[in-house]
């Protein structure tokens, strides 16, 4: 669980807000909450540190913009002077010149430690990774793993106490498939006599379950074609003669695909892989003794699979939930449902929600046979949230291909009265691809989590050793900085797009140690800790020093650390601390090709610039930990 709970300084955004929103009353009579205040960093181009926005009070107060910066800007310099040295009017923007004394301060309260918010006694759930245990965590999931951790970090950061959860995906029909596999071909495998990690044997058999059914599908398939149902349920007769007239009748090939992968699914359902697999799964749930025996044996090796794959993320959890305990909790709030008239039953018993006024359609909850379906758990692990911790909010990262899901399960919870529902919130993300396209598990075309932590590592090591960075190193000091490398690598650059677009996942552009990437931030955190080891920088700074403007730039940037996290909570957008980091990254480069720190014109203005190195440096850790990478202090 992430809870911080140090008390941060007032900024000198926030102040400027404030002392604008307070001009601004004693002016003109306008209350306005200094949140509304909308102030940007001024361009290089003109005078100034921030530039005040005028355009929307213009429609308020019925004046030129120019006439109301003018007015803020005089109000603000003859009243606050001891923070505020000058200002000047650009077109509607009042540019206004912070007191470099403000700067100098900042410097001296936050250069040993960047503060966070303080405690809001909001209690925030969020889910993640939550995989499916037929199978293993795989390079779609990395993105999942990484944005759950990320906000995790960034909402405890923002005052909130947040309990990281994992809800395993442990049973239904995609569990069977591999468990089906592995008892008809399997002959007693392990994972400690084949060698290989539980979660990628259980894997192999879920991809070869698939394969096994798509040749029998292809069979019936053809048969169907030929007009011969005899392998079909009697019930899909009428619908597959039609679906087969319309094949042959049809001239385009889009449509004839389309109506033959019809055919080719009921082809599937009828397969005797299929029906093994559904008849496993009323054996489960009926509690079958040897059915469930088999299905804890192959989870725990999944489940043992999975840690180790997390443990290598440096991701953890403070709770998990299992489908196989939620269901029956979701089973029973259905059927409570159903006596409530909320819910109603169809001739065959299965049970359903009508969402028609809604603007959507019918939701399947129950099949006819009793057997949940995944929205059924979802309802029942929604509640059990809520009644363990109480939570404000419940924050699901799922990809967006679900959310309609997600719209439907919060909408059926409102109207079933439960009171989870309104926290309820989804954090959609789009899929990552790599740039040989989309990854099919089903296909086997999925590339591992693990084996794209060992090829990011390689890179790494391969970019380390060709920059002939590696002198001084140990063995032991050079795999741990090329996992540190690599993974810093992987997590920015899946982090640093903003999470609602899809995203082609480079890997030799994710460790360029020049570009927009984890490397390069690494790079210039290790840089200045080598800076750092060679002074002493607690000493005081003398406040009446003049900051040359490079100074001033890089602890300016350090100080909207606070807006830059506010942010990222605000929006769930770790993209936002991503691109603020190396913007100080970049801010600190500059900084130091353009002044001397160890070599500086006089002692003053070298513990000054030792100090700003300093900030810098903790301010990039801190947003790094905040991103879940680590910061190399050698490279």
């Amino acid at each position: 669980m992430y809870y911080f709970c140090q008390i941060i300084m007032n900024t000198i955004l926030q102040q400027l807000k404030e002392d604008a929103a307070a001009s601004l009353q004693t002016i003109y009579s306008l209350t306005i909450a200094p949140t509304e205040i909308l102030i940007n960093e001024t361009k290089p181009d003109f005078a100034g540190d921030y530039s005040i926005v005028t355009f929307a009070l213009s429609k308020q107060l019925s004046l030129k913009p120019d006439a109301i910066a003018h007015a803020i800007g005089e109000h603000l310099v003859a009243n606050y002077s001891e923070k505020y040295a000058a200002f000047d009017v650009i077109q509607g923007f009042l540019n206004i010149t912070i007191q470099p004394v403000l700067f100098l301060n900042y410097l001296q309260e936050n250069i040993n430690a960047i503060q966070y918010l303080p405690s809001t006694g909001k209690k925030i759930m969020i889910e993640f990774s939550s995989p499916n245990t037929n199978k293993p965590l795989h390079f779609g999931h990395l993105r999942n793993n990484f944005l759950g951790d990320s906000l995790s970090r960034i909402l405890a950061a923002n005052g909130h106490t947040v309990i990281k959860s994992n809800l395993l995906n442990d049973r239904g029909i995609h569990i069977c498939k591999s468990m089906y596999a592995w008892q008809a071909f399997g002959n007693g495998e392990t994972p400690t006599s084949s060698g290989k990690k539980g979660d990628h044997l259980v894997g192999y058999y879920y991809v070869l379950f698939e394969n096994k059914m798509k040749e029998e599908a292809a069979a019936i398939t053809e048969e169907l074609l030929q007009n011969n149902f005899s392998k079909i349920n009697e019930s899909q007769i009428n619908a597959t003669e039609k679906l087969v007239i319309a094949y042959n009748n049809a001239a385009e090939a889009n449509k004839k695909k389309d109506i033959k992968d019809k055919i080719v699914d009921i082809a599937k359902a009828n397969t005797n892989y299929m029906q093994g697999a559904r008849e496993m799964l009323l054996k489960w749930e009926e509690n079958d003794a040897d059915t469930i025996a088999l299905w804890q044996e192959m989870n725990s090796w999944v489940i043992t699979g999975f840690e180790n794959t997390y443990s290598k993320l440096g991701i953890h959890f403070d709770k998990y939930y299992k489908e196989s305990e939620t269901y029956l909790l979701g089973k029973k709030i259905v059927l409570a449902g159903v006596d409530n008239g909320v819910l109603f039953k169809k001739e065959n018993n299965s049970v359903w929600i009508d969402l028609t006024a809604d603007g959507l359609d019918e939701k399947l909850l129950l099949r006819g046979d009793g057997t949940s379906v995944y929205i059924t758990q979802d309802i029942g692990t929604a509640q059990l949230k809520y009644n363990d911790y109480q939570l404000d909010q419940s924050l699901y990262v799922i990809a967006d291909e679900q959310n309609y899901h997600m719209q439907v399960l919060k909408l059926i919870l409102q109207k079933l009265g439960e009171p989870c529902a309104e926290g309820i919130q989804h954090v959609s993300y789009g899929l990552v691809e790599l740039p040989s396209g989309r990854m099919k598990t089903r296909e086997g075309t999925v590339v591992d989590a693990d084996d794209t932590m060992d090829e990011m590592i390689a890179i790494a090591a391969k970019h380390t050793n060709e920059l002939g960075k590696t002198e001084g190193f140990t063995t032991d000091e050079l795999d741990t900085l090329y996992n540190t490398i690599g993974q810093g690598a992987l997590k920015f650059f899946l982090l640093r797009v903003d999470a609602k677009k899809k995203m082609i996942f480079n890997p030799e552009e994710s460790i360029d140690f020049h570009g927009f990437t984890g490397p390069f931030i690494q790079y210039a955190h290790a840089r200045t800790c080598a800076i750092l080891r060679k002074e002493n920088t607690n000493k005081n700074v003398d406040v009446t020093i003049e900051l040359l403007k490079a100074e001033k730039q890089v602890i300016k940037l350090c100080e909207q650390f606070t807006q830059s996290i506010m942010q990222s909570a605000a929006e769930l957008n770790p993209s936002i601390l991503c691109n603020y980091v190396f913007s100080v990254a970049k801010q600190l480069n500059s900084f130091l090709a353009e002044l001397k720190v160890l070599t500086a014109e006089t002692e003053e203005k070298k513990i000054l610039r030792l100090q700003i190195c300093e900030l810098a440096k903790n301010t990039i850790a801190t947003c790094l930990q905040l991103l879940g990478i680590q910061a190399p202090e050698k490279m």
